[in-house]
């Protein structure tokens, strides 16, 4: 089957991911966003780019996307994809503690812009329904770019990361009431159209009436993924554990993305509401990490469509028309939310910094304003012109976020020790695991006694682990606990190896032990890597490999052993210690010999003095 352009049904597939694999290694080069790279090939290879070209030169139906409906369900499922990776670094308590900045500033910005900008498209002329719709429609951003976009420059972990994150997460829980408001909007429209008043309780009864589907499925969904989640899970790692296949993973995790926006959608709801509310839900569970590790790669790839439909989105006949008055709009709408933003923030406790780059990275408008003024048009409240105007100055305006978000960190660059303004709810808001804690590889019996010790003297950690039930076990005892292979880099990652104090390798199997050790030490030189070994030939391995620390426990325990043996037996006290520290210094020497040259600086820790050796020999242990 053959598309009217030419080339096969899936043409335009194909034509995408060449381009993603050409511009994005070529913009990362050139050290540009990759998400320019993917709107600029959704310009180029549009239907107003090369494949305008096509008639003149058949061979170019092959290089272009001539159909952006076949891409639309893709790049909706990469925005879903997105909301459910920021589900899963979510979790109830930090949404608790960001309440305020959520329900508070998110909204507020939501409510203030919404005002302002249908204000002033009425005063242009258009209906009090019209001009709502296209402000509730710019009153939103886009996450799907400043999210990435700040990923990229760093900021997600600071103020004006908590912050963006937190408005953003606003803007997405208002979509539905957005949506629901337009279509409340448009029976309010029609009833007053047929000489009603639009007031009329039974209308608005009606109207309102459309609430109730929504809320019934945002609780079911609530309700059947606490239920549902864990078990399903649990019941696939089990089955990876038995070499059942680990592409289970990747299909339970694309199940869940999949499904609950699906679910979201049957309720009314949009479908990256369902994903975030999964991703929500997931985070509480110890296989958090493993599902971040198996769906980035979709994630990212289905993100790119998205960026790439943005790009085909941009009518440049239109630009080419009415330059002066598309730009014009688009630098009115920036200029208009980022200094609502801006004003927000500064009440709300932001210092003057972390605000203007806030304000500036949420002014340009987001994916979520096409579909509020497609419902509006839909629905009969939204003018096909200026809509369409509006849409395309909104289209403008997403292109600017990389270079507003380069312009508020240039702007915004504070002194050396100068304090970024944290609100009070921002400090109060939990960490991210294994920011700053120790991060304990195997939790069967040695690694929880390290557990327990750590917490004993207070100090953090997370553990995890590749058993289910060893997991499930940790976390009932109270312990951070998370399902995962530490034996990848992007595992070690998502559990925080670039900021921990330290990391400790504790699994019985010296194969995997030696995974972990090659996987932990390129990605930090500087990272404290203890490790448990089997035997002295593993240990030197493992110092071999990098470690910091490895202790034997063959070794050590056939010293004690030996030890009191000997002492048992009645060998003077003085040359069983003797004999004794020789033997470890023997270790340490080897030790010390396969330790890279790089790395010799620091004495060998590898073999402690048992508690016996620290006793002072009394008079009568020194008997010939």
């Amino acid at each position: 089957m053959t598309n009217g352009h030419g080339g096969g049904e899936y043409k335009d597939l194909v034509v995408f991911l060449a381009a993603a694999g050409v511009m994005v290694p070529l913009v990362n080069r050139l050290k540009i966003s990759p998400i320019l790279g993917f709107l600029a090939a959704g310009v180029l290879l549009g239907p107003d780019g090369l494949a305008r070209f096509s008639g003149a030169l058949p061979w170019l139906s092959w290089a272009t996307i001539s159909d952006p409906g076949q891409l639309a369900q893709l790049s909706e499922l990469g925005v879903a994809f997105l909301l459910f990776m920021i589900g899963l670094e979510l979790s109830w308590e930090r949404l608790r503690a960001l309440r305020r900045l959520v329900f508070g500033l998110g909204l507020m910005q939501v409510v203030a812009c919404t005002v302002v900008l249908a204000a002033l498209f009425m005063l242009t002329g258009q209906p009090l329904a019209g001009a709502v719709v296209l402000g509730m429609g710019l009153a939103l951003s886009s996450t799907a770019v400043v999210m990435p976009v700040l990923a990229e420059r760093g900021r997600l972990k600071g103020v004006v990361g908590r912050s963006t994150f937190a408005v953003l997460l606003a803007q997405d829980l208002s979509v539905a009431p957005i949506l629901i408001t337009v279509t409340v909007l448009a029976a309010l429209a029609q009833n007053a159209g047929l000489g009603g008043s639009v007031l009329e309780p039974a209308v608005l009864g009606r109207a309102l009436l459309t609430l109730v589907p929504a809320a019934i499925g945002l609780g079911l969904l609530v309700l059947l993924g606490r239920i549902v989640l864990r078990p399903m899970f649990r019941s696939v790692a089990r089955a990876r554990k038995a070499d059942q296949g680990g592409e289970l993973f990747v299909a339970a995790s694309l199940l869940v993305v999949i499904g609950a926006g699906l679910a979201a959608q049957a309720a009314g709801l949009s479908m990256s509401l369902g994903a975030l509310v999964a991703g929500v839900l997931l985070a509480e569970t110890e296989f958090r990490r493993e599902v971040e590790v198996s769906i980035e790669p979709f994630k990212g790839l289905l993100l790119g469509v998205f960026f790439v439909g943005v790009g085909l989105g941009l009518d440049l006949d239109a630009v080419a028309a009415n330059p002066v008055g598309v730009f014009g709009l688009a630098i009115a709408i920036v200029a208009i939310k980022a200094a609502i933003v801006f004003g927000l923030a500064r009440l709300w406790g932001l210092a003057w910094r972390p605000a203007l780059e806030t304000a500036l990275v949420l002014a340009p408008a987001g994916e979520f304003a096409f579909v509020v003024f497609a419902t509006g048009l839909v629905e009969g409240v939204a003018s096909p012109g200026i809509t369409a105007a509006v849409a395309l100055s909104a289209t403008i305006s997403i292109f600017s976020i990389p270079f507003l978000a380069l312009l508020g960190q240039q702007l915004t660059r504070p002194a050396a020790g100068a304090p970024e303004g944290l609100p009070p709810e921002m400090a109060d808001a939990a960490p991210d695991p294994g920011e700053g804690a120790t991060v304990i590889v195997g939790f069967g019996r040695v690694g929880r006694l390290i557990g327990e010790m750590l917490r004993e003297h207070g100090q953090p950690f997370i553990a995890v682990d590749a058993d289910p039930a060893t997991v499930a076990a940790g976390r009932r005892a109270g312990f951070d606990v998370f399902y995962g292979d530490a034996g990848r880099a992007e595992m070690l990652l998502r559990c925080g190896v670039m900021t921990t104090r330290a990391l400790v390798v504790t699994m019985d199997s010296p194969a995997k032990v030696d995974e972990v050790v090659r996987v932990a030490r390129p990605l930090r030189e500087d990272l404290t890597l203890i490790a448990r070994a089997r035997d002295d030939q593993h240990a030197a391995r493992l110092y071999a490999l990098g470690v910091t620390d490895a202790v034997p426990e063959t070794t050590e325990a056939s010293l004690q052993l030996a030890e009191n043996t000997l002492v048992d037996l009645g060998v003077p006290m003085g040359l069983v210690l003797a004999s004794i520290h020789e033997r470890r210094d023997q270790f340490r020497r080897a030790f010390q010999a396969a330790t890279p040259e790089s790395r010799r600086h620091r004495p060998m820790r590898a073999l402690r003095n048992s508690p016996l050796n620290h006793r002072r020999p009394s008079p009568t242990d020194q008997t010939t």
